[in-house]
């Protein structure tokens, strides 16, 4: 078992679509006060997000009403250069250099008006990772107070281990819901359980197409899950977040939404007890097809 006690809340707000919200200052000082009352501690943040925006607006509001930020957990992402108005990079790549990491690490400390981020994750694996350097400077920014944790996003089984073993890492972020299920079979959430490290867990509504997806998939997904939603009085929403807590590697979802009643729908769900029927029911109208 790991020796690190740090943790997130159980639910945790994703600031992706902060950008879209369109909220002044004081409404967005609101939205974190109402997210921190329903106990969702932990924002989960990016350095592309909002097309390099995300972080300063959520910053603005810290900036605002300082004592918010003694209040949660900050986790961000780096490693992607987004060609963007912002950017003008050729292309869109990777970048997990020291020189890179340490000036997006730097650059986020200012955008959340903060002089520590709790997590960071490196976003995407990169290719052409030299993993040893990497973790240095990991362990100079830990040793400066600009990072207390560090972990990765979207990483393989080999892709974590290799800088796992250079510098401990916390949490490997992942997609998973009811309609994108690769993590149960890749070997991302056994590696996690393996090593006793709990994972972030991405997109738990498959981005809204859980609602409003029309192919047979998502079709036959949400008959399943309107019945059983039915019989347990909740929502759809709490229902796919309880569908994968129920998994146990202890996964932290992460929410979308700029909806109080979107967060509430997620909270709510730490209170369902899904049995294994229900979740294989979930799992078979996914897959179209009964377990072997």
């Amino acid at each position: 078992m790991p020796t690190n006690s740090f943790e997130l809340s159980p639910i945790v707000a994703g600031l992706w679509r902060i950008a879209e919200w369109q909220l002044s200052v004081p409404e967005r000082v609101r939205w974190i006060e109402q997210a921190l009352e329903l106990g969702i501690t932990s924002f989960d943040h990016a350095d592309i997000y909002g097309d390099y925006r995300a972080e300063a607006l959520f910053g603005e509001a810290l900036r605002a009403s300082p004592g918010l930020r003694s209040r949660m957990q900050l986790v961000t992402k780096c490693g992607i250069r987004l060609r963007s108005s912002q950017k003008p990079y050729r292309i869109t790549y990777y970048d997990t250099s020291a020189a890179y990491v340490r000036t997006q690490v730097e650059q986020s400390l200012r955008n959340l008006y903060t002089e520590q981020l709790d997590l960071v994750l490196i976003h995407r694996p990169d290719y052409l990772m030299d993993a040893a350097p990497l973790a240095e400077i990991f362990a100079t920014l830990t040793r400066e107070g600009k990072v207390a944790h560090w972990g990765v996003s979207n990483h393989t089984t080999s892709q974590f281990a290799l800088l796992h073993q250079h510098h401990p890492l916390i949490t490997n972020q992942l997609e998973l819901s009811p309609l994108q299920m690769g993590a149960l079979d890749d070997g991302t959430l056994d590696q996690a359980q393996q090593l006793g490290l709990r994972p972030m867990v991405w997109s738990p509504l498959a981005g809204g197409r859980l609602f409003t997806g029309d192919d047979e998939q998502a079709q036959r997904v949400r008959a399943e899950m309107s019945a059983i939603a039915s019989r347990h009085g909740i929502s759809l929403t709490t229902l796919a977040f309880a569908w994968v807590l129920r998994h146990p590697s202890r996964p932290y979802p992460i929410t979308g939404t700029r909806r109080i009643e979107g967060l509430t729908d997620a909270v709510a769900a730490l209170k369902v007890q899904l049995d294994a029927e229900d979740w294989y029911a979930i799992w078979t109208a996914s897959k179209g097809h009964s377990v072997p």
